[in-house]
């Protein structure tokens, strides 16, 4: 199966960005919880550098992604440490 490329063409014009992501969240910590996957669909809104914005289906994720990294832009419905999630382009 071929996969996504997130990196521009080399002619430097812009790709078009996945139209949705798996976005790991880690447990919590000390309860030995297993992370949660979260799939994120693109908005078609950017962040004020031009980066992507995603959500999940409620719209209580919300995530900029540059490569493999998504960043948090909204608060969630647990406590979240991390700044940097994985995130992983999905068909």
């Amino acid at each position: 199966m071929p996969t996504q490329s997130t990196a521009p063409p080399a002619d430097g014009t812009p790709s078009d960005p996945p139209p949705r992501y798996a976005v790991t969240l880690p447990g919590t910590p000390g309860r030995h919880a297993p992370p949660e996957v979260v799939i994120v669909h693109a908005t078609g809104g950017r962040t004020a550098d031009g980066t992507p914005v995603y959500a999940d289906s409620h719209g209580t994720l919300r995530v900029a992604i540059t490569g493999t990294t998504a960043r948090l832009l909204s608060e969630t419905h647990g406590p979240i440490r991390h700044t940097c999630l994985h995130a992983t382009p999905m068909p």
